[in-house]
């Protein structure tokens, strides 16, 4: 279990804090400027494992100006909150057929639903939480594993797999059939971006891209790209605190013979960038992929959202922000620290604004009914 904590000096939740985790008048700034307790494991991350037991947070009063020690002291007035990332009646499927692995989410009622099939990045374990939250809102959303799921190497992660996974959720008799996205984060976007661009099978109505980059192909296999990193490893930097920054070895590879042909996508594309992004190279993929899709007459259909002192991880809102954390390279298996990059508050402000724009694209071009499913 990792501990986390947020301090504030108030007087109420209408006041303004006067300093600890955040400053200002934040209705949620309890949450997304939480971090691990004093005494932590260094460069820890937290991120829902199951999402059908809720976050518990306990918010705790105490007397005077406590920066840490809070273990030691008797709080005024104690009360636990839970943070659900499921709405009452979303159905969890495993899906394991042929060789895919993933997690469908499916709303309540009989659908069919629009579908999203969502791609998370490099940065650990197989999550859910973004598509219970998809689902929550009205979407049959596809949580795909791609990175470890068993008895498949990255050999054999290629195009092929992720058009079979998209085939799945399409025909699925819960989805809203050839009403479909795809989003990605990080890594997940440059496949993404390669599918839209490339694939005969992948034809989506719409796509989302967060912290992502055309810089990045997936032609072939997921092994192919990291191999070509492995070979530009030497453009790796670190910090002055021995935190590595990624975003130069991705600005290295040799972009004008890989990089992804955005100018092919037919689709309406949303970008979400922060500017402060340090492990893809995010404005500058903007800024050019803008460029080529205004060459080749698509560029009416490119949206891009970015976010000034925003880093690379754009959570759903008000999850706490990390600058860097533990990580480990996939082609080497070595364990770094990475940094991430943004500054808390406005971070925060990317997420939540972010996540209420990303909602509203995918509703406007899946060409879905206002929802009814509970906000979150």
């Amino acid at each position: 279990m990792l501990w986390m904590h947020a301090v504030i000096y108030n007087l109420g939740f209408k006041d303004e804090s006067l300093g600890g985790t955040y400053d200002g008048t934040e209705p949620m700034g309890l949450l997304w400027s939480m971090r691990p307790i004093p005494g932590s494991r260094h460069g820890l991350r937290i991120r829902k494992r199951d999402i059908f037991r809720p976050m518990e947070v306990r918010i705790s009063v105490y007397s005077g100006h406590l920066s840490q020690g809070f273990s030691q002291q008797t709080p005024l007035a104690t009360s636990v909150t839970e943070r659900w990332y499921v709405a009452p009646g979303v159905k969890r499927v495993n899906i394991r057929e042929k060789e895919i692995r993933g997690t469908l989410f499916l709303p309540p009622g009989s659908g069919p639903y629009p579908g999203v099939l969502d791609l998370w990045g490099v940065g650990g374990d197989f999550v859910e939480y973004r598509s219970a939250l998809l689902a929550s809102h009205g979407f049959a959303s596809m949580a795909l594993e791609y990175l470890t799921p068993e008895d498949l190497s990255l050999e054999d992660t290629d195009a092929s797999y992720f058009e079979k996974a998209y085939q799945i959720l399409n025909n699925h008799p819960m989805v809203k059939k050839d009403h479909l996205a795809v989003l990605g984060l990080s890594l997940g976007s440059a496949i993404t971006l390669s599918m839209a661009s490339y694939s005969k099978v992948i034809k989506p109505q719409c796509c989302v891209c967060i912290s992502g980059s055309h810089l990045m192909p997936v032609e072939k296999s997921l092994s192919e790209l990291f191999e070509l990193m492995k070979s530009h490893a030497d453009k790796l930097c670190v910090n002055e605190d021995n935190q590595v920054i990624l975003r130069n070895l991705i600005l290295s590879l040799p972009c004008q013979s890989t990089k992804v042909d955005v100018g092919r996508i037919k689709c309406p594309l949303l970008l979400v960038n922060g500017d402060d992004d340090q492990t893809l190279p995010a404005v500058e993929s903007a800024e050019d992929m803008a460029m080529m899709m205004e060459k080749a007459g698509n560029r009416h259909l490119l949206e891009i959202l970015m976010y000034p002192d925003a880093g690379h991880l754009i959570e759903p809102p008000y999850s706490p922000h990390f600058r860097a954390t533990n990580y480990k390279l996939e082609w080497t298996k070595e364990k770094i620290v990475m940094l991430w990059g943004g500054q808390t508050k406005p971070h925060a402000y990317a997420q939540e604004d972010a996540w209420k724009k990303i909602l509203a694209f995918l509703w406007q071009h899946l060409s879905a009914p206002v929802s009814t499913v509970t906000s979150f």
